[in-house]
């Protein structure tokens, strides 16, 4: 097998691996704001219209939107800084795969037409013995890397843009301690082929208000 083969594989259990590194975060990811009341010990007073008003244009989702076209400014406008690492992180591997793909695809699409031109001659001779059929094999399987690849690296850069327009949204929400997910094990009996009743393995959701 190539190394180029092998290296694919092994980018591509990275890639993944990262892809799911990053839907866990950003799931898990929770926003919260506080907002300073009046003391009534001063006689401060203010309307709830006027600090709704304030609040709403303090905080723009569209605003967050704009500033993360370049990526991680809506996530520094949202007061998540921490995302950045994760955001460039990504967005440098997959753009790594993406130009390592393409590098590969044009390598081999050039051997193909080197050999086509020139009677069979190779310019690769550590695929000297591969016959031409391989080569445009091996183009036609980068190809398709280069694309897939590329088509997650523009979604993980959209991701970036959805993301901090939804947290920009969220950065007045309060949260209560009040709301809880318990997730527990628990078994279901069930009635097997044979007529008898079995216990079935599952989990149990519990949201709590």
């Amino acid at each position: 097998m190539p190394v180029c083969a092998l290296l694919s594989k092994k980018i591509r259990a990275v890639s993944f691996l990262l892809i799911v590194f990053i839907a866990y975060a950003l799931g898990n990811a929770q926003a919260q704001t506080t907002v300073n009341q009046p003391n009534p010990a001063f006689g401060n007073t203010i309307n709830d219209s006027s600090l709704t008003l304030s609040t709403t244009h303090q905080h723009s989702p569209r605003t967050a939107l704009l500033l993360s076209i370049v990526p991680g400014g809506g996530q520094i406008y949202n007061h998540q800084a921490w995302k950045l690492p994760i955001i460039y992180a990504g967005l440098g591997v997959m753009s790594y795969v993406v130009w390592n793909n393409y590098s590969e695809m044009m390598m081999f699409k050039n051997e193909y037409l080197y050999r086509t031109q020139h009677s069979g001659a190779t310019q690769l001779e550590e695929y000297a013995s591969y016959p031409t059929t391989n080569i445009y094999n091996l183009y036609q399987s980068k190809s398709k890397d280069f694309q897939l690849y590329l088509f997650i690296d523009i979604a993980f850069y959209a991701l970036n843009m959805v993301d901090a327009y939804v947290f920009a949204h969220l950065f007045d929400f309060e949260i209560n301690d009040d709301l809880s997910l318990l997730i527990q094990p628990m078994t279901i009996p069930t009635i097997g082929w044979g007529g008898g009743v079995k216990a079935t393995p599952s989990l149990s959701f519990t949201l709590r208000f």
